[in-house]
């Protein structure tokens, strides 16, 4: 009886502190956002330093060049993708009146044709409406006006926060072997075996899921935006970069991606054959993700299903906010990992073999 409640025992420890760590990152999520930010991209550069490091680098300078390397590279993206989604807005812009007018002269009078219908789009009345309620819209504008003296200050947090990422980034990077041997010499001794094999196993899920899902990241971005690229789509390189940085989302990306697309090829193209185009890259782009880059890159073997994805985003987003956003996947991978022990260990129990006395 006590060997079965010691056994027991390091598992009541760790539901217990993840509880109080779940908690009290409820609790301080706005001021955690940073830090876990910092921790989540110290775990997946600490690789890289290593890297360095090995190569005869000091420790500073491996870490110095990855943050610049990592740096530049998101500069890079900003000033590729921004402009080019500006320059789209203002095309959007520019081709309205003739969208509306295409929709009223060609679009509707087919639509209503097809299905028996008699919808029609009268500009003038929604001019009219517009112009009668201006009263209206001003006094809507003057209650939103607290809401967006609120949102100024979340912004001026994020941006305070997001000036503390880079410093801190750099103490986790410098300290990160450390502080893990710190974290192991916490744990009993009699317990450090068992211990060791599940956190070796864990980062190894960890290690494979994130640095596969980034490298997959990157490559759907150049699959999406060279591909929209060579399509002649304008702006199609800022659209399939965003498309495939938001890949880490099962679908949410490709279906965004596609909108955008579809509403660019429809303000180009005059014809059909440009939107079958854009919609090829797609297809293409998706199934390559679908059956061989993500399995390759990622890995089966994690056992983290799409609709396990989209559910840990759900649920650590509605319970901890942008930190529980940040922590789902790995929190997620984690599960797994400890449930596929738990039921090992269960099979292997005496509860589960013992069999009916005859």
């Amino acid at each position: 009886m006590e060997r079965s409640r010691t056994n027991y025992l390091p598992w009541l420890i760790v539901a217990i502190t993840l509880a109080g760590a779940v908690w009290l990152l409820d609790r301080l999520s706005a001021v955690l956002t940073p830090f876990v930010t910092a921790i989540v991209l110290a775990y997946i550069l600490d690789p890289a330093v290593d890297y360095l490091q090995k190569h005869g680098l000091s420790r500073i300078l491996s870490l110095i060049c990855v943050m610049f390397a990592g740096f530049f590279a998101i500069l890079a993206l900003l000033l590729i993708v921004i402009p080019m989604l500006v320059s789209q807005g203002h095309a959007l812009v520019e081709r309205l009146p003739a969208m509306v007018d295409f929709i009223q002269q060609q679009a509707l009078p087919w639509l209503n044709q097809l299905l028996g219908t008699k919808l029609s789009l009268d500009t003038q009345s929604w001019r009219h409406t517009l112009s009668s309620n201006t009263g209206n819209l001003r006094q809507l504008l003057a209650k939103l006006a607290p809401q967006l003296g609120y949102g100024g200050a979340l912004l001026l947090s994020m941006l305070a926060n997001l000036s503390l990422l880079p410093v801190l980034l750099f103490y986790f990077l410098h300290d990160w072997d450390r502080m893990v041997a710190r974290v192991g010499t916490l744990v009993p001794r009699r317990w450090a075996p068992e211990v060791g094999r599940i956190a070796h196993e864990l980062d190894e899920v960890l290690g494979q899921f994130l640095r596969g899902q980034l490298s997959v990241m990157l490559l759907m971005a150049i699959i999406y935006g060279g591909g929209l690229a060579l399509v002649g789509l304008e702006s199609g390189l800022a659209i399939g970069i965003v498309a495939g940085l938001l890949v880490f989302i099962p679908y949410v990306g490709a279906f965004l991606g596609l909108l955008l697309a579809t509403l660019a090829a429809i303000l180009q193209y005059n014809g059909f054959s440009g939107l079958v185009l854009v919609w090829s890259v797609f297809v293409v782009g998706q199934t390559l993700e679908s059956f061989l880059i993500t399995p390759y890159l990622v890995g089966e073997r994690i056992g983290l299903s799409p609709v396990t994805v989209i559910f840990a985003l759900m649920a650590f987003g509605e319970l901890m906010g942008f930190v529980g956003v940040l922590l789902a996947l790995p929190l997620a991978a984690i599960s797994v990992v400890l449930a596929r022990y738990l039921v090992q260990r269960y099979f292997n129990s005496g509860f589960y073999q013992r069999k009916i006395d005859s």
